[in-house]
């Protein structure tokens, strides 16, 4: 049996985890994404490592340097930046996303933020030696993982123009649409950090809305 080390706060979980099981779930998700060969599943077995974190574990600090990749098998990673003692919540990462290694983190600098686990979550890890291996074995995954990092990074572009376009109720609304599922996920006070406004004043905007929504019945 393989070991799944989680770190909560100075707490360390161990969790144990046939190697069968290990390699079902990652023949599972790899099956989700893009036909692959024998060879290749076998290879991103041997080179991917998974682990289960525990709620409130925090899987980066700041300080801390990693060029490690992580995908979200289940659960919900927060991104959050400490400033001037107060958390700033960046991104919610849930089940199919991918948390790629920051341009600074890949340079050996250290991170500007941190990454906490929302619920119990269970992602894989892929470090800059095992990615460098499989690019050596398989070129073509080196093409996909730039076009996927591309794409990521648009993504966020978007996100962000949007974010400072918008007003917080806007914000809110547009989370309402396009992830509605973070409401039952996220604490409160997470969620009002994310779109920029105190918990106080996501409730006054939940309030209105909910006001709205009945007097248009």
């Amino acid at each position: 049996m393989g070991k799944i080390i989680s770190k909560n706060l100075n707490k360390v979980v161990e969790i144990s985890m046939p190697a069968i099981v290990k390699s079902e779930i990652l023949r599972d998700c790899v099956d989700n994404c893009i036909p692959l060969a024998n060879t290749e599943k076998e290879a991103i077995e041997e080179l991917v490592v998974i682990r289960t974190f525990k709620k409130g574990s925090l899987i980066l600090r700041e300080g801390q340097i990693s060029t490690n990749c992580y995908s979200i098998i289940e659960g919900c990673i927060r991104q959050y930046y400490l400033i001037d003692g107060e958390e700033r919540t960046t991104f919610f990462y849930t089940e199919g996303e991918t948390i790629f290694a920051q341009r600074g983190n890949a340079q050996g600098k250290p991170a500007k933020h941190y990454l906490s686990c929302v619920e119990d979550t269970t992602i894989t890890i892929m470090t800059q030696e095992s990615e460098n291996e499989l690019f050596r074995r398989f070129p073509r995954f080196e093409r996909l993982s730039r076009l996927a990092l591309e794409e990521e990074l648009g993504h966020y572009q978007e996100m962000l123009a949007t974010f400072m376009t918008s007003s917080p109720q806007e914000r809110y609304l547009n989370l309402l649409e396009n992830r509605p599922e973070l409401l039952d996920r996220v604490p409160h006070y997470m969620l009002a950090s994310y779109l920029g406004v105190k918990p106080e004043s996501l409730s006054r905007i939940r309030k209105r809305i909910m006001q709205k929504a009945i007097g248009t019945r």
